[in-house]
């Protein structure tokens, strides 16, 4: 007598045995296309893990028929792993944060000039290390000096990879095997986890605090200072604030002590900007030209940030510094590539032409009223269907981040977005799933969005997100 559930339930066993081998499908005709397009090594690869995932299924029960359907789709199944695999991981996404430098979304967007001297000098060879004039190789550090020679008349620049480099670089040139002069108040933590003492660590260079958290005078340094002190080193309080019963040294009391003991003063500038803040209606904060001006040998910044370009570390200062610090063999492992250098000399033509406001997005963002961000968020809300979700414009605050003016705020309107029994949270992560991703932030169980750092060219992915939203609602 035959058992005819076994032949409608088939063991495991019987199953596996009809899974085939990884020839046998490189060898099936949808398969050509996939091995003409990517490869036979990354199909190869696909189809091995396909076939381990079957295998997994059937162990977890999977019967025939589903196992029969996904061996006719298998192909479809091995161009998706693929697809998945080599699918870029890092993309672009809409920034509706309002936090203008935002660390994790990649810091400042980059000005049409500068973008455009990317693709001019990626798309062909450069000039890099070729003097021109001579025909001879020449040195890459003199790219972006010279036009930043220009902004700060009398001194010279290198550039690094970014700020954090570039301190490390200065003291180690200076410092190596000596020690550094910092106050306690000072030695401060900047994102992912990373400490200034660490920095100080690799350079070579000893740690000396002096002062304590909240107070440290110049006669703190003084006392510090001996046959060992190799530079004294400021850090500009831009992303951190002590406040109440405080006390500091200023960075020309540091210059005219450094001066007096023949000590070089280099100062962590932070944020580089370039322009005063007060002309954007935020609370003053030294510039570049005023850590300049103070006499500092050297003034560290970062290109991404208020400058609004590329990631990079800038060192500017007097032409001996610049010069150690050029001679470090260090500088050659810390150095940028063709493609920062044409970005960062295309943001600082912006500035040598009086265009900056007009040329970098960061400092349009900071530049645009409220009322008009307002009226860009009432106009945008004015086209969103809102028969499933609530929409409502608000006043709230946007922030520079980044590190920079740590305590500014500045004044905004937000479309603030809520759906009854759906909480914020799950309203953001499903604006995170689109695509482009929307990033979006959170204020009393509502997602909050702000139109400041939305480019007018991104609100149609922004309108597309919100669309998918309330048809996601609907089904």
């Amino acid at each position: 007598m035959t058992d005819s559930s076994a032949s409608s339930h088939p063991l495991p066993q019987e199953l596996l045995r009809r899974l085939p081998s990884v020839e046998r499908v490189l060898s099936r005709d949808g398969i050509s296309p996939l091995i003409d397009e990517f490869g036979r090594a990354l199909v190869t690869e696909a189809i091995r893990d396909e076939l381990t995932n079957l295998r997994a299924r059937v162990d977890r029960g999977i019967d025939g028929p589903r196992l029969e359907t996904a061996l006719r789709d298998i192909g479809e199944s091995v161009a998706s792993r693929i697809l998945t695999a080599i699918t870029p991981s890092l993309g672009p996404v809409v920034n509706a944060t309002g936090i203008i430098v935002h660390t994790n979304l990649g810091r400042a967007p980059l000005s049409d000039k500068a973008i455009e001297a990317i693709v001019r000098v990626a798309s062909g060879y450069s000039n890099l290390e070729l003097d021109l004039d001579t025909g001879k190789r020449g040195s890459r550090h003199r790219h972006a000096s010279q036009l930043l020679s220009r902004l700060f008349p009398g001194k010279d620049a290198l550039i690094v990879n970014n700020a954090a480099a570039a301190v490390m670089l200065s003291l180690n040139t200076f410092a190596a095997g000596r020690e550094v002069v910092i106050s306690r108040g000072e030695l401060v933590e900047i994102g992912g986890s990373f400490r200034v003492p660490d920095i100080l660590e690799r350079s070579g260079a000893k740690l000396r605090e002096v002062g304590t958290t909240n107070k440290t005078r110049i006669a703190d340094y003084r006392e510090a200072i001996g046959e060992r002190t190799g530079a004294l080193l400021r850090v500009h309080p831009s992303n951190f604030r002590i406040v109440g019963f405080t006390e500091s040294a200023s960075t020309r009391e540091l210059v005219e002590l450094g001066a007096e003991t023949s000590i070089p003063v280099i100062e962590d500038f932070g944020s580089g900007n370039l322009l005063p803040l007060a002309r954007f209606g935020l609370a003053a904060e030294p510039t570049v030209q005023d850590s300049l001006a103070s006499g500092v040998q050297l003034s560290i910044f970062s290109g991404d940030k208020l400058l609004g370009g590329p990631q990079a570390g800038i060192l500017i200062g007097d032409a001996d510094a610049i010069g150690a610090c050029r001679k470090n063999p260090m500088a050659r492992a810390l150095r940028v590539d063709k493609l920062t250098y044409a970005a960062l000399e295309a943001t600082l033509q912006s500035f040598l032409t009086d265009k900056a406001e007009r040329d970098i997005p960061v400092l349009r963002m900071l530049a645009a009223p409220a009322s008009e961000v307002r009226a860009r968020s009432e106009a945008f809300a004015e086209t969103l269907d809102k028969s499933t979700l609530q929409f409502s414009v608000e006043e709230s605050t946007s922030r520079i981040g980044g590190g920079a003016a740590a305590d500014a705020t500045i004044p905004t309107a937000v479309l603030a977005i809520t759906k009854n029994g759906v909480s914020a949270e799950s309203l953001q992560s499903a604006l995170r799933a689109s695509d482009p991703p929307v990033i979006a932030r959170i204020s009393e169980d509502r997602v909050l969005l702000d139109l400041r750092t939305v480019p007018v060219e991104s609100e149609p992915a922004l309108r597309r997100a919100l669309e998918n939203l309330e048809a996601r609602s609907k089904s």
